[in-house]
């Protein structure tokens, strides 16, 4: 039975140091967005129609074979909350993992513009995603994103039995990841670090 947590969150608001926290916590195996984002990318060439469909296979078979192998996964995610297929998309990936014996949490993170735009140029989101070494087109995507799409639920809006929104402004990963730990009442598996964070 395979567990997933996906954090969730508008740009630069920190999804990935904090799935990293988690996995290293947990010990769960990690799929940032970006992981088969740069992959396709470089294959197929940025935002092409081969590049879509590779970035979406990619994702679609890491899923499945989390399910039929048992691992534990984190990923991250980008969710336009006003539209109906993006919650079309999750309900299935919680479907996916429930429906064959695991759990399915959802976390979102939200931190204000002022410090998006400070995390969006840090030398560690540099080197992890090569899309984002533009910081021109990097902070216009990020802005042009947050005027025109609801990046984070609204108050007292729940779509999951496991759903969990921390404002991490002020907060440290850590932190953050101790309070989704606490909150879903996660365990920690017993793995060797090489099957679920080798070459980090």
């Amino acid at each position: 039975m395979a567990n997933l947590i996906v954090v969730c969150g508008p740009q630069a608001v920190g999804k990935m140091v904090v799935a990293e926290s988690l996995r290293d916590k947990l010990k769960y195996n990690l799929m940032i967005n970006h992981d088969s984002l740069e992959v396709s990318d470089r294959i197929f060439g940025f935002a092409t129609p081969a590049q879509r469909e590779f970035n979406r296979y990619f994702r679609e078979k890491a899923f499945e074979l989390a399910v039929k192998h048992n691992v534990d996964l984190i990923f991250t995610y980008v969710c336009a909350f006003e539209m109906q297929e993006e919650r079309d998309y999750l309900t299935s990936l919680q479907e996916l993992f429930t429906q064959n014996g695991g759990e399915f949490y959802f976390m979102e993170l939200k931190a204000d513009l002022e410090t998006r735009l400070k995390r969006n140029e840090t030398a560690y989101r540099m080197e992890r995603k090569a899309s984002k070494r533009d910081l021109e087109w990097s902070r216009s995507n990020l802005l042009n994103d947050t005027n025109n799409h609801r990046l984070n639920s609204e108050d007292g809006e729940v779509w999951f039995e496991h759903h969990l929104k921390i404002d991490n402004t002020a907060l440290e990963p850590d932190e953050v990841a101790d309070k989704v730990i606490e909150a879903f009442g996660l365990k920690a598996n017993d793995k060797p670090e090489k099957e679920y964070r080798y070459g980090v």
